[in-house]
C-alpha cells in the first residue's frame, strides 16, 4: 500500500483514539464532579442559638460525599424568612447547587418550598414542625426534614403527663407557624390522652414582656403550662411564671434543648420537662437505645471541638443531615452526576429510600409518603437537672 492510501486509515485509528480518551476524559471528570450543597442557617438574629449549633456541626463533615469531592456554601439568614429565600434564590441560581441544607426556623422553611420546587431542588431542613413536609403533595415532595415532628414530641409529652396525673394544661406558643404546629399536635394528643387545654395564648419571638399572657394563664389554674417556642425566646415566658409564683409543672418543646437556653434561664428553668431526641441526653440513654452509640460518638467528637456541654439537638440533627446525604448520594451518583438535573431528581428519589440508617439522633426509614423517617426511638423525655439536660424516665 501507498502512504496515501494508508493515511484514511490512520487518521480514523487516530480519532478513534482520540474519541475514547475524551471519553475516558470526560468519565473521570464526571466521576469527580463536586456534590454541592447550598447551606441556609439562622446564625444571627433571634434564632442564632439554633443556627451557630447547626452550623459547628457541619464544619465537621467530611469534604468528600460518597467518594465525591464536596463544597458547601454556608449563607446565614438573620432569622428573616425573606432573606432566607432570597440566599435561596441565589444558591440554586447562582451557585448552582445539588441539594439545599436548611432553613433551621420554621416560617423560612415553609417559604423556601417555592424556590426549590420551581428548580427541582431537594431540601432537607432543619425544623422542627412537620407542616413542611406534611401532607406529601404538590412543592413539599421536594421538601425533607431531620428533626422528629412536633406530633411525635407531642405524643411522648402527653404519655409522661397522663402518666403524671396531668389532667389540665394551659399554653403559649409563638405567634408564628411554629406555634400553630404544636397547638395544633398538641391538642390532638391531649384530646387522646383526656387531658385538657384550658387557655391558650401566643407570644413573638422579639417579645420583651409576656405578663399579660401568663396572667391569664394563671387565672385558668391549670395543672401544667407547655411553652412552645424554640431557642432562648422561650425563658421570657417561663421566667415570668416563675416570678408571678406560678407551682406547676412547666413543658417546654424540644426547641429549647441549647446551653443559651439554661445560661440565660438559670435557676428560672431548672426542672423544665421536654420531649427531646437521642443526642441531647446521650450520656444518661439507657444502654440499650439504638441511637446510643452514634449519639455519645458524635457528642464527644462536637465537645471536643466547641467545649464540655455545647451540643444540642440541632447540631445533632446538622450532623445527621451528612449521613443521610451520603446514602442518597451513593445511590443517585448510579443515574446522574452532580450539577444536573437529572441528578437532583435522582438525589429527591434516594433520600426517600433510607432504611434503618443510624443518625446521632434516631434510626431513619424514608418512603415516598413519609420524608422525617424517625420513630419513637427518636423521642425522649428530658429534664433540666443541675443545669443540664437530663434523661428522664417514662
Amino acid at each position: 500500500m501507498t502512504p496515501q492510501k494508508n493515511k484514511p486509515k490512520n487518521t480514523l485509528r487516530h480519532l478513534t483514539r482520540a474519541a475514547a480518551l475524551g471519553a475516558l476524559l470526560f468519565a473521570a471528570a464526571a466521576a469527580h464532579a463536586d456534590v454541592k450543597v447550598g447551606i441556609d442557617l439562622s446564625s444571627t438574629g433571634p434564632a442564632a442559638a439554633i443556627g451557630i449549633t447547626s452550623k459547628n456541626a457541619m464544619l465537621m463533615w467530611p469534604k468528600t460525599i460518597a467518594g465525591q469531592p464536596a463544597q458547601y456554601i454556608v449563607l446565614d439568614d438573620g432569622s428573616d424568612p425573606g432573606a432566607a429565600v432570597r440566599n435561596i434564590r441565589k444558591l440554586i441560581n447562582e451557585d448552582h447547587v445539588d441539594v439545599i441544607v436548611g432553613p433551621n426556623v420554621t416560617p423560612a422553611a415553609m417559604a423556601a418550598l417555592d424556590p426549590v420546587a420551581e428548580s427541582q431542588t431537594p431540601m432537607i431542613t432543619l425544623i422542627g414542625s412537620a407542616s413542611v413536609v406534611e401532607p406529601q403533595e404538590g412543592k413539599k415532595v421536594w421538601a425533607f426534614k431531620m428533626a422528629q415532628t412536633d406530633g411525635a414530641m407531642a405524643d411522648v409529652m402527653t404519655r409522661y403527663m397522663s402518666n403524671h396525673n396531668v389532667k389540665t394544661v394551659g399554653f403559649i406558643g409563638f405567634a408564628d407557624s411554629y406555634g400553630d404546629s404544636w397547638l395544633n399536635e398538641f391538642t390532638k394528643f391531649a384530646a387522646l390522652r383526656h387531658i385538657q387545654v384550658v387557655a391558650t395564648e401566643r407570644f413573638n419571638r422579639t417579645d420583651a414582656s409576656v405578663t399579660g399572657q401568663v396572667l391569664k394563664l394563671m387565672a385558668a389554674k391549670p395543672d401544667a403550662v407547655l411553652i412552645a417556642g424554640a431557642g432562648t425566646p422561650t425563658v421570657l415566658p417561663q421566667r415570668t411564671l416563675v416570678e408571678r409564683g406560678y407551682k406547676g409543672a412547666i413543658y417546654q418543646t424540644h426547641g429549647i434543648a441549647t446551653p443559651e437556653f439554661i445560661k440565660l434561664g438559670g435557676k428560672d428553668v431548672e426542672g423544665t420537662l421536654f420531649p427531646t431526641q437521642p443526642v441531647v441526653v446521650a450520656r444518661s440513654l439507657p444502654a440499650d437505645h439504638p441511637a446510643k452509640k452514634a449519639a455519645l460518638a458524635f457528642v464527644s467528637a462536637y465537645e471536643a471541638q466547641y467545649g464540655p456541654n455545647t451540643v444540642t439537638q440541632f447540631a445533632g440533627d446538622a450532623a445527621g443531615v451528612y449521613p443521610r446525604m451520603q446514602d442518597a448520594v451513593a445511590r443517585a451518583l448510579k443515574t446522574a452526576q452532580p450539577g444536573t438535573t437529572e441528578f437532583r431528581v435522582a438525589l429527591r428519589t434516594e433520600l426517600e429510600h433510607a432504611h434503618e440508617l443510624v443518625v446521632p439522633n434516631g434510626v431513619v426509614n424514608t418512603s415516598a409518603k413519609d420524608h422525617v423517617g424517625l420513630d419513637q426511638r427518636a423521642s425522649v423525655m428530658g429534664i433540666v437537672k443541675g443545669g443540664k439536660f437530663t434523661y428522664l424516665r417514662q
